[in-house]
């Protein structure tokens, strides 16, 4: 069960985030202006609908937290992506110049992450410039070094 007071300031905390006003929110998930307006003055629960928009057009924002405030807001990449443990590409193996005729990378299985990054770390000293989130939805983040 939803807690509605909760629900309101989970809510106002992600308008505040983006800096949106309740019209421009309505606008960007698809529902009627009035309804975000009876929503932040307790008047009516979310909808099922409305949840599923929200989270659709603002991938940041996670379910749990949301609903029940249990996790982060923005979620932590680590949150929204979570690698296959058994699928880690061979770096050596990925280039830019598509020499490799067509073959796929080396896949190794069984390896742990933590030691992936530290061999990856030890081997290849190297800064990092931007990082470039893409979402399905056809929005980016870019986050650059200011280092």
């Amino acid at each position: 069960m939803i807690n509605s007071p909760d629900f309101i300031k989970r809510l106002q905390i992600i308008i505040d985030y983006y800096q949106l006003s309740a019209a421009t929110l309505a606008d960007k998930i698809d529902v009627q202006r009035s309804s975000i307006s009876h929503l932040l003055s307790g008047r009516n629960k979310p909808s099922l609908d409305f949840v599923l928009k929200l989270i659709k057009q603002f991938p940041e924002v996670n379910l749990y937290w949301l609903l029940n405030g249990l996790g982060n807001f923005p979620a932590t990449l680590s949150e929204n992506f979570q690698p296959k443990k058994d699928m880690v590409l061979d770096s050596e193996n990925i280039n830019t110049n598509k020499s490799n005729n067509g073959t796929k990378p080396k896949v190794h299985s069984n390896q742990s992450n933590d030691a992936l990054i530290q061999s990856i770390q030890s081997n290849h000293p190297v800064e990092i410039e931007s990082i470039i989130i893409c979402y399905k939805n056809g929005n980016f983040k870019a986050y650059k070094n200011t280092d």
